[in-house]
């Protein structure tokens, strides 16, 4: 292993998580937040992480018991990253702001510590506009849960270095991570953006009358959901194409499509009263009707997902 000291710069959920996600692959972390209190509330979360491995026999004791050695929790800035190689910003997803957790950073850091952000639409360009050193600096944005999910999607600013990138690929792959590479810089990334457009089409559906909440979200786990699971879009209209595989449905599905596409949501802003007259009302009549066991809160659901996503990820090969 290559990079063996790490700093979590912000300590939130998902600051949270990159650290746990460090501390099973078995670098030195140091999480960092100005605020105690944030500190408290990131060690609380690290070690109900920790212990879901345990309990998922992804971790023994003596493994767990060395991931708490290994994590160390500093409101000092100048000691959270003097000695770090790779430094994961977590800033709150504000340009204003992210520039200048990057200028703190750069103030203590070693000349050649790699900075990724979590950034999840912002341009690596804007949040790097005014650091010392750009040619460090990548796109390093991760999926919730971070300490689960194996993606990590990555992108060069304009001034970012070649050899910056493939540090930080390498890095990420013995994490654990799966990496994919932008081409260039995109708002949103990959993934973000077809989450978005998958959320539209869910929310007009349910504007409309179509379908409720609970349907929309029941129609999405239990048809394409669980092949998203296994596979991608592309993949997934090889098989759909039967003989002729996915050329032979792109050729044949323009004109029914093409209907479809014409009748979807095209706003660009969520509808006002969507959330309050919709979503909320619709999620809680939805986690009502669960199957005990499954989720009937926030706390049981986000354990009934992270249990399945372990499931999955061993199927994978990733744990």
């Amino acid at each position: 292993m290559g990079i063996k000291n790490v700093t979590c710069f912000g300590t939130g959920l998902i600051g949270s998580a990159w650290g746990v996600n460090f501390l099973i692959k078995g670098v030195n972390v140091t999480l960092y937040d100005l605020d105690e209190a944030k500190l408290a509330d990131a060690k609380a979360r690290i070690t109900a992480m920790l212990d879901f491995y345990k309990e998922m026999k992804v971790l023994d004791d003596a493994q767990y018991a060395d991931c708490v050695k290994r994590a160390k929790y500093t409101s000092d800035v100048k000691e959270a990253v003097k000695d770090a190689e790779f430094i994961q910003e977590n800033g709150p997803e504000n340009i204003a702001i992210k520039q200048s957790i990057i200028k703190t950073i750069e103030e203590y850091c070693k000349p050649d510590a790699i900075i990724g952000s979590s950034t999840s639409g912002l341009l690596v360009s804007d949040i790097a506009a005014y650091a010392k050193h750009p040619e460090r600096i990548v796109g390093g944005h991760p999926y919730n849960p971070v300490h689960l999910i194996p993606l990590v999607e990555l992108v060069k600013g304009k001034h970012t270095s070649q050899e910056a990138l493939d540090k930080a690929v390498a890095f990420y792959r013995e994490m654990g991570k799966e990496p994919v590479v932008l081409n260039k810089e995109c708002p949103g990334f990959i993934c973000n953006r077809i989450q978005v457009a998958v959320n539209r089409e869910a929310y007009e559906l349910v504007l409309r009358g179509v379908c409720t909440v609970e349907d929309v979200d029941k129609a999405v786990v239990f048809g394409p959901g669980l092949r998203w699971g296994l596979m991608g879009p592309h993949l997934c209209g090889e098989l759909g194409g039967g003989k002729g595989g996915i050329k032979f449905l792109l050729d044949h599905i323009g004109p029914t499509t093409k209907a479809w596409y014409e009748d979807m949501a095209t706003w660009t802003e969520i509808p006002e009263g969507y959330a309050a007259n919709y979503a909320v009302p619709g999620v809680a009549e939805e986690l009502k009707h669960r199957t005990p066991g499954t989720g009937r809160d926030d706390q049981e659901l986000a354990k009934w997902r992270d249990v399945g996503l372990v499931q999955l990820l061993k199927y994978h090969g990733k744990l």
